[in-house]
This record gives C-alpha cells, structure tokens and sequence, in this order.
C-alpha cells in the first residue's frame, strides 16, 4: 500500500549551505510523524522541503505515489499539502475573523471555538495586537480547518499555554481519525508523545532514529534531544 506522504533520501538547505542530509520517512493517512531533535538540527528545514518553502538538492517527495518535489509552495497547497510555519504564522494587519477565513476550509471555525474560546471573543480584533500564543492558537486552527490531505506543523505548541496544548493534541487526533496525515515538528516530548504514530529523530541534519512510537522508550528521546 502507497504511502499518504513520502519523503525519499532529501538532502537540501539554504543557498550553498546543506542543513538536511538523505532523509527518508513516510506518513500514512491517519497517521502523526513526529520530527523532533535539538534546535538547529534541521526540523524547520524539513518542514519547508515538503511545503515547497525551500527546493531539495536531491531526494524526492511523493504523495499518494506521484511527485511533488519539483512544485513550487502553492502547487503543493492545490495538492492538498498544509502548513503552519514556526515564525510569521498569521496576518498581523487582518482581524482574527479574517485570517480564518482565508483559503478553502474543510469545516467551519467554529467548531474549534468551544476549545479556543478567546478566539470567539476576538474576531474583530486585529492578529497583530494577540499575544504570541494566542497567535499561535490562531494559526492553527487557520491550519486544521483547511481542506488538505497532509498537515505540517513546525512547533506549534511554544508559548502556547499546557491546557491549550492538550486542545491542540485532541484537535490533532481527531484530524488524523478523518484520514489526514500529519507532520509534526515538536520539542515538547509530552505533546509529541501524545499524539504521534512513528517517531523521526534529527541530529546534525540526519536521521538517528526512525521507529514506530509504541517501540521507542521516552528516556530514548530524551537522550536525543540532548546529544
């Protein structure tokens, strides 16, 4: 069976400047990989590959089977690719009603309003005048209500207070239930551990551990993350 996402030895970076060196994974639809490491050692890099933010070296990535690793960002986004960035992650000038708004979504917002409801109270409330985390808050549920097949979230819990969290891993499971198939790049072992099916760890721009979740022990990941 034909994975959701694949991901086939991808090497790529900034420029002339290799972050990412011959990763391989793959997501099932239904499924959340979780891609963590230390800072800097090539989460974000690999989200913006598969987003098409940055263009591989070498390597490819395929979904449902068929090559995406020659199309630019908004080609991957009509094929059904979402993404949530780490930085820069809403309109700041737009209200919050406006950038849910925007794009072609799934479901509607409110929905998600029972779980973020500061979201609800702020819908005429310019993006740019939130905190950080209700920002973040923000920029993800723009993200899950997309209509997309493939979710990439690169950090989406920092500075996201814990209850919010644990709305976001509901959120997640249940997206994944519908048959989506998520990315998810994560430092906090407790959200990621949550909600992932395969773990993919990172050091220095390559894989150092690719299992099932239920394999890896938490004191693995932890030794991970402190390399």
């Amino acid at each position: 069976m034909t994975a959701l996402l694949e991901i086939d030895t991808l090497t790529g970076g900034y420029r002339d400047t290799k972050v990412l060196f011959d990763v391989s994974a793959h997501i099932e639809a239904g499924s959340v990989l979780g891609v963590f490491g230390r800072n800097g050692v090539g989460k974000t890099t690999l989200a913006r590959l598969v987003q098409g933010g940055l263009h591989p070296v070498h390597g490819d990535i395929r979904l449902n089977g068929r090559s995406v690793g020659d199309l630019p960002a908004h080609a991957r986004r009509g094929q059904g690719i979402g993404y949530m960035p780490q930085t820069s992650m809403v309109f700041d000038d737009l209200t919050v009603r406006e950038n849910l708004t925007l794009g072609n979504a799934r479901e509607e917002t409110e929905t998600y309003f029972d779980r973020f409801p500061r979201l609800a109270e702020r819908l005429d409330q310019p993006a740019g005048t939130m905190s950080g985390g209700e920002r973040k808050i923000l920029a993800f549920v723009r993200t899950m209500i997309e209509d997309t097949q493939v979710i990439i979230l690169d950090e989406p819990s920092e500075g996201v207070q814990p209850e919010n969290i644990d709305h976001m891993a509901e959120c997640l499971k249940e997206r994944a239930l519908a048959g989506a198939g998520i990315l998810l790049c994560e430092q906090n072992l407790s959200f990621l551990t949550g909600v992932s099916n395969w773990f993919l760890g990172l050091d220095a721009g390559r894989v150092v551990l690719n299992k099932l979740a239920s394999e890896v022990p938490t004191s693995e990941l932890r030794s991970i993350l402190s390399l």
